[in-house]
């Protein structure tokens, strides 16, 4: 007789294995988002140098609120499909970590208050974390890399006084280079 756990267990693998390739394909294996949250964090880091840490804190949840639509206007301009298949179970995991994220930003913005720059080293904690369930959403572990050097530097940021500028600018580097990496690889692999 056979045992039908073993088999179930199988084809539910095989089902998060297509569900992940679905969302790789679609978001270009997440390059492009951490792209574009990278030049949002850039953006707020020129802020905070050229104007105030308060303006930079306000770049930053308000361009925060721009990078998905601009991700998927980004995809679609490098043709990549920018969306995932209706009905793929990974794009409620993917809403879910949003909106524990947006729970998390008053957290960030309370921190602020003690002093600009826990802002933005708070913000690359709850990133960070957010990142970390990519891993599951693509079935890439360079989300673990990510999540945890996000974490690693916003510790240091926080052990070293650093100012605004240079952790928002830290955040931005991190993931624009990481980036730039998953994006290469995932355009190669499409070739």
């Amino acid at each position: 007789m056979k045992n039908n756990s073993t088999d179930n267990t199988l084809s539910n693998s095989n089902s998060v294995a297509q569900a992940q390739r679905d969302m790789r394909i679609g978001y270009g294996n997440g390059a492009v988002g951490m792209l574009v949250s990278g030049f949002v964090w850039f953006i707020s880091s020129m802020v905070s140098l050229q104007f105030s840490d308060h303006h930079a804190i306000w770049t930053l949840l308000i361009g925060g609120m721009f990078i998905f639509p601009l991700s998927v206007a980004l995809a679609k301009i490098i043709k990549i499909r920018g969306a995932h298949s209706k009905g793929n179970p990974l794009g409620n995991l993917a809403m879910e970590g949003t909106v524990f994220m947006l729970m998390c930003l008053p957290i960030a913005f309370l921190l602020s208050f003690q002093h600009t720059e826990w802002f933005f080293q708070g913000m690359l904690l709850i990133i960070g974390g957010r990142y970390l369930t990519f891993a599951s959403l693509y079935g890439n572990k360079i989300f673990w890399i990510l999540g945890a050097a996000l974490g690693v530097a916003a510790y240091l940021l926080f052990a070293l006084n650093i100012q605004s500028f240079g952790s928002a600018l830290t955040g931005s580097l991190i993931e624009i280079v990481i980036g730039i990496f998953v994006l290469v690889r995932f355009k190669r692999k499409e070739e």
